[in-house]
């Protein structure tokens, strides 16, 4: 004659997958508490509607349809001009200097900035003092008045001189012959990027495990040496997309440069129109050639990013082409004995 089965029989089931219902239910039940009494039919679930996404889509529509017949009926834009001017000569002239300046400028920076930061990472209080003193003092005055100060440095001090301190003088100069206006335009750049970079470099240095640096001391390795091969390459995948981010910072920040009479991009522009006050055309040249310099640095900084950040997280860097056709991050997922899958949703 068959029993009904005790209450403490469902404590005692085998690890098998046919688990009596009631052990089932209790199981669901403990896993998902607000879980409803009864079984729910998913055959005929409504997808959620989004309404405010469509209505945000037609808002957006009507406003870029707008913005084309803006810039096509305006006759104020003189498209006829841009395009004459666009690939001018002395537009080449320009862009070679913002180009150069860019270059110059991010390489005193990155290199100043790792001094810098190493320096505020040191044990020794007054160079750490010093470097944050550093980067206090050229973070806190914006970089047209650092401009603006080294062009006119005459004024402080007519000559410059190099030698013993208050010693004798091996080398000098007058200052105007010295600071000119490529110079002034570095310095200011230069030394202001410094200060910024030693902060993303000094973050990505901290972003590191401090085990690595320990592990690393157990055998033997020095301070330099741990810095150059375990620290920074690991930081690398902290520092390169805020760097990237300050490379096109940097060519923009060129533009201030005309205010002290560099012939860059801008000035270039500002040149030509003060003499034929063709003030829009213009400035749509020199608009048009920033967003082709600054979406080739978008490019190469997604490669780079997408390099250092291999096999570091699961979702990989947006691409170029992900960020212009208005994709979604691709999610890289590693299985067990395969190679990451990228799924791209539909």
């Amino acid at each position: 004659m068959a029993t009904a089965p005790s209450p403490d029989s469902a404590d005692h089931t085998p690890d098998s997958p046919d688990h009596p219902p009631a052990v089932v239910a209790v199981k669901e039940r403990t896993e998902h508490p607000h879980a409803p009494d009864h079984p729910v039919d998913v055959a005929h679930a409504v997808p959620v509607r989004h309404p405010l996404r469509w209505l945000s889509v037609v808002v957006l529509a009507v406003l870029a349809a707008q913005l084309g017949h803006f810039l096509i009926t305006n006759p104020n834009f003189e498209w006829g001009t841009v395009g004459a001017y666009f690939g001018a000569q002395v537009f080449g002239q320009g862009i070679a200097t913002t180009i150069e300046l860019t270059v110059v400028a991010m390489a005193i920076g990155t290199v100043g900035g790792v001094f810098v930061a190493v320096g505020r990472m040191s044990e020794n209080r007054v160079l750490s003092t010093v470097c944050g003193a550093y980067v206090w003092f050229f973070r806190g005055i914006p970089v047209l008045v650092q401009l603006i100060f080294w062009y006119n440095l005459s004024a402080l001090l007519p000559r410059i001189s190099f030698g013993i301190p208050f010693g004798p003088e091996f080398i000098s100069a007058e200052t105007n012959t010295l600071i000119s206006p490529w110079l002034a335009a570095i310095l200011g750049l230069g030394l202001n990027e410094a200060a910024y970079m030693a902060e993303i470099v000094r973050g990505g240095l901290l972003g590191v495990d401090h085990g690595q640096t320990e592990a690393a001391s157990a055998l033997g390795m020095g301070r330099a040496r741990i810095l150059r091969r375990i620290v920074l390459p690991q930081a690398m995948r902290f520092i390169v997309p805020p760097t990237g981010s300050q490379v096109i910072n940097m060519l923009k920040a060129t533009s201030l440069v005309s205010v002290i009479a560099l012939a860059d991009l801008l000035y270039t522009a500002q040149s030509i129109y003060n003499r034929t006050f063709e003030t829009i055309p213009l400035l749509v040249v020199a608009c048009l050639w920033y967003l082709v310099m600054t979406s080739v640095l978008y490019v190469g900084q997604s490669f780079i990013e997408r390099y250092y950040a291999r096999g570091s997280s699961r979702n990989s860097p947006q691409s170029f082409w992900d960020f212009a056709l208005f994709r979604r991050r691709t999610a890289r997922v590693r299985k067990a004995g395969t190679e990451p899958v990228s799924e791209t949703p539909s």
